[in-house]
């Protein structure tokens, strides 16, 4: 894509505070992104309440603001600094989250700050619960039964009916943050409450579960045109019912046949088409071990973890905006092959 003359000053927002076994990841991306738009010659102003992230030396950003990842502060920081773009996809679920809300509250049409890459719609379609669902539906991609609620009592009355155990996915979190598989009602109840308290929109996703299947991912990149690459596979040692960020992650994939494999990487092109993301995302799958049946789990609009394992791979597969199949390589050119 062509550089956009009228952005001279980006606001980067950073991920917050790192716990252990997350968002180190977030530092890195974002340290690597500030870098990236100062090569270009646009001042970069970062905001990240963590000051013992690399991303806070006073020679990675123009501008550095430690201060609280909240709406008051950034919210300050934009008065003063006055940025012609944000950029919300390097810091995380903080980031991201940070970023809808601003937009939301009518923050950054008043400053005049345009969202870089991902549009809201297409963030809100991705990260909210139903309209993931919806979206998936209406491009024949299959789905987990589930229902999105927002009562603890909506999720009692689902898990029911489609009988336990059940996972809860709560929308707008980090990590598994809220979530969990309630095995009986008196474990849904109390995994449901919390989730419900944690989601930024008061909302959580009852799935029938599937833990033993196969946890699948694929980091996938679009531009503005609808060019679309696959950066790589990976596969998880653990099965579903382990949070990915809990297991061991391996590029490439080690056990997919190759109808497998392509059948989930056209899947992953498929799903961030619709979405319509611009940059990087992230999509996981459960595959059943016994059979070709998938389902997919979610996508991550923003940097993940995968992110930073995808990010030692080269050679992407392609693939044009008019979805037609990926271009062969050359007979002489064998696959080129990084491993992590």
């Amino acid at each position: 894509m062509p550089k956009d003359p009228n952005i001279k000053k980006v606001l980067m927002l950073g991920s917050g505070p790192i716990v252990i076994g997350q968002a180190a990841e977030f530092d890195y991306a974002g340290t690597q992104a500030c870098r990236a738009l100062k090569e270009e010659g646009i001042e970069v102003v970062l905001v990240n309440s963590n000051p013992a992230t690399i991303m806070t030396d006073k020679d990675i950003a123009d501008h550095v603001y430690i201060e609280p990842m909240n709406i008051p502060s950034v919210t300050q920081v934009i008065e003063k600094e006055r940025p012609d773009a944000l950029l919300p996809n390097m810091g995380g679920q903080t980031g991201l989250n940070l970023a809808m809300a601003l937009y939301e509250n009518g923050t950054l049409e008043k400053y005049g700050v345009k969202l870089l890459g991902t549009s809201p719609a297409s963030i809100h379609k991705a990260e909210d619960r139903q309209g993931f669902k919806d979206c998936m539906e209406s491009i024949g991609q299959p789905c987990v039964t589930s229902k999105v609620v927002n009562t603890v009592e909506d999720a009692v009355a689902f898990a029911n009916e489609i009988g336990y155990p059940v996972i809860v996915r709560p929308a707008y979190t980090l990590g598994g943050t809220g979530g969990g598989i309630a095995y009986d009602q008196a474990s849904l109840e109390e995994i449901s409450d919390r989730g419900l308290n944690l989601s930024r929109v008061h909302e959580v996703l009852i799935e029938r579960c599937i833990s033993g299947w196969k946890e699948i991912e694929f980091e996938v990149m679009r531009d503005g045109a609808g060019n679309v690459i696959t950066i790589c596979s990976m596969e998880n040692i653990d099965p579903v019912g382990v949070h990915t960020g809990d297991s061991i992650v391996v590029a490439p994939t080690q056990t997919l046949a190759n109808k497998e494999f392509q059948m989930l990487r056209s899947a992953a092109l498929e799903i961030i088409s619709a979405l319509e993301i611009e940059g990087g995302c992230n999509v996981q799958f459960a595959l059943n071990p016994d059979s070709f049946e998938y389902a997919v789990i979610e996508v991550n609009p923003r940097v993940s973890r995968s992110s930073a394992l995808a990010s030692t791979w080269a050679t992407p597969w392609t693939r044009s905006p008019t979805r037609s199949p990926a271009r062969p390589r050359p007979a002489s050119s064998p696959p080129s092959t990084t491993w992590c």
